[in-house]
């Protein structure tokens, strides 16, 4: 996929300006992000920037490159403004287009991705006759990120941490349009460590300040020994000599006491010895208030299982945050709206077919969620069943042991055909992720059970 991305403005057309904000920095900000992330996580990727500085380009000059390179996807990345009275988030694609063009359905994906994490109100899916939307030849999208004369919304705007929430929530949303291919971990993750912090404020302070030295980083919430650690995340290399040269520059801006964390990633290996997937089998990453909240973001009503996931995921060695992304995905976010009823305390589907075989029943929802890590478990390993509790999942038995190791190797297992299971299940835990970066005073705020 080629992607001709567009930071308005530049140069001596500021744009839009309010609250010490200039348009022209922002959205040149976030492109950088998006062009990085896209660059460093997706295979088959070319990205093109109508400028990578504060310079002044032409409409014409930016769809005339556009379209003399072919490009696959024109989209330019602005900010609003409106006397102060105006707030949220839209998006543009070229006027009279009808709901089912190409180019409408790239909006609806990438609409929906980016306002599931910008904190932002939605104002809509809208249609305009703008120069880079009426001159490109391929489809094209205009995304506005905020009012910048608006104060909440320009709070977020100058927050570096946002602008990499809202990089990777258009991330997601070309990865969903054009079907893009996720780069496979090569089994060491170098992060540069630039601080870690007990107040978020200092770790927001200390992002600010790398910004303003022209590092890129954000907040990435970490909890240890049960206590939560604001860390200042300034870059991931699957490289280690890419996280040295990092490492420099952030050592060169001021930040003496920055290091490199050296990580394992969730890769299995088949016999080739080519990484074939994220393994079932491994550490629980998000906190049970993480869960919790990105389940009631959708649905209010959702049961409070986070601290059962995290339980019996950590007892058994199961991914238990994953876990609980496959069971939104089985049970629509807790809403129950197939065969499965919510009395059946049953979030994984364990023994359902269609409406004549609602599958299993189990007494209370821990019985449930115990249920579900035990089949898990007989999917990913052939290894005994730990005798830590009683066997409560009813077909651990007739399951062919260890035959799905990875969360893509359930793909015709678990769920019949189900070609894309697995994908589906890691695109919903990607979404609690970036949900966990957004607010994490509310995550602290979250109900406990």
């Amino acid at each position: 996929m080629k992607l001709y991305l567009d930071p308005g403005h530049g140069g001596h057309d500021p744009g839009a300006t309010g609250n010490g904000l200039l348009e022209k920095n922002i959205v040149l900000d976030i492109a950088l992000r998006i062009q990085t992330i896209l660059n460093n996580n997706y295979n088959n990727v070319e990205v093109k920037m109508s400028r990578t500085t504060d310079t002044f380009v032409s409409l014409d000059q930016r769809t005339n490159e556009a379209n003399a390179w072919d490009a696959d996807y024109f989209l330019s990345i602005h900010c609003n403004a409106y006397n102060g009275s105006a707030d949220g988030y839209e998006d543009y694609i070229y006027v009279g287009l009808s709901n089912s063009s190409v180019t409408a359905k790239y909006q609806d994906i990438i609409h929906n991705e980016v306002t599931s994490v910008n904190q932002l109100d939605d104002r809509g899916q809208k249609q305009a006759n703008f120069h880079v939307l009426r001159e490109s030849a391929m489809p094209a999208l205009i995304t506005e990120n905020g009012f910048i004369d608006n104060d909440h919304d320009a709070a977020l705007l100058n927050d570096p941490s946002w602008r990499q929430t809202v990089a990777r929530g258009h991330v997601n949303g070309l990865e969903r349009a054009f079907n893009l291919e996720r780069k496979q971990a090569s089994g060491k993750l170098y992060r540069v460590i630039a601080g870690s912090f007990k107040d978020r404020n200092n770790a927001k302070d200390r992002v600010q300040y790398l910004d303003s030295k022209g590092i890129q980083s954000f907040v990435n919430p970490i909890y240890i020994s049960d206590d939560l650690w604001y860390r200042v995340q300034a870059g991931a290399f699957e490289k280690r000599q890419n996280a040295e040269n990092r490492l420099t520059a952030v050592k060169k801006a001021g930040i003496k006491k920055a290091f490199i964390s050296v990580e394992q990633t969730d890769t299995v290996n088949n016999n080739s010895g080519k990484s074939s997937g994220y393994a079932i089998l491994g550490a629980v990453q998000l906190s049970p208030e993480q869960m919790n909240r990105y389940a009631r973001k959708v649905n209010p009503d959702a049961p409070l299982l986070g601290q059962f996931y995290l339980n019996f995921g950590t007892q058994y060695g199961i991914r238990g945050d994953i876990a609980f992304a496959q069971a939104l995905h089985e049970t629509d976010y807790f809403r129950f709206t197939g065969s499965v009823k919510a009395k059946q305390n049953n979030y994984a589907g364990i023994g359902a077919t269609g409406p004549d075989q609602p599958g299993a029943s189990f007494e209370t929802p821990r019985q449930g969620v115990l249920a579900h890590i035990q089949h898990l478990f007989a999917y990913a390993t052939s290894e005994s069943l730990p005798n830590i509790h009683d066997l409560v999942d009813p077909r651990f038995n007739l399951v062919d042991r260890g035959k799905a190791p990875t969360w893509q190797s359930l793909n015709g297992k678990w769920a019949v055909p189900g070609d894309n299971y697995g994908q589906s299940v890691l695109d919903l835990y990607s979404k609690m992720i970036n949900n966990s970066m957004t607010d994490l005073e509310s995550i602290l705020a979250d109900i406990k059970e």
